[in-house]
């Protein structure tokens, strides 16, 4: 019998909870159930399966992710706009290794899947602050890509403890930024 009250965002909520302490891919249904206090056949009254649980996981962390993002870049614009995103993704991942893990390489379900909306937004929203280099579109792209694989490398060596030598992380975390900083101005 399934648990009085018990939602699909209840089951979604837990499992966020679960992935950033235990990892993204660790989660099961079993130990879903058992955080839950359930039996995990109950848990199919409200989810279809691991595999909708871990995309709406990823829902979940991209609409959380544009809204950190959002809420980073607001008034702001160039250097300051660039580090303020930076800075807040680097916190989400810092706090939500699990979510986080949960938004690299999970598939869009088609046109309409939240999923697809979420990331949109997110793009969107760093676009706005790359345009503010003065980047065309036809550059905007590779500009995105170039941000988010610097951002998530730094954050997932950070978080995996891959900085063990002398130097201080959040001074290179500066210098990264300023890096680029530099390379996203144009050539004068």
């Amino acid at each position: 019998m399934p648990r009085a009250g018990l939602t699909g965002a209840d089951v979604v909520a837990s499992a966020a909870g679960l992935a950033d302490e235990i990892g993204f891919h660790a989660i099961t249904m079993g130990l879903l159930a058992d955080r839950l206090g359930v039996r995990a056949p109950s848990l199919y009254k409200h989810v279809g399966g691991l595999g909708e649980v871990r995309h709406r996981l990823a829902i979940l962390a991209v609409t959380e992710l544009g809204e950190t993002v959002r809420d980073a870049a607001a008034g702001r614009s160039g250097r300051d706009a660039l580090a303020a995103v930076l800075s807040a993704i680097r916190a989400y991942v810092s706090a939500h290794p699990g979510r986080w893990a949960a938004t690299i390489g999970t598939e869009y379900a088609g046109p309409d899947d939240p999923l697809a909306a979420a990331g949109a937004r997110v793009m969107n929203l760093i676009a706005a602050v790359l345009r503010g280099y003065g980047l065309g579109e036809d550059e905007m792209s590779h500009a995105i890509r170039v941000i988010r694989s610097t951002v998530h490398g730094f954050a997932a060596l950070e978080a995996s403890r891959g900085f063990q030598w002398d130097a201080e992380p959040d001074q290179s975390f500066e210098w990264m930024i300023g890096f680029l900083d530099r390379g996203l101005r144009p050539a004068v």
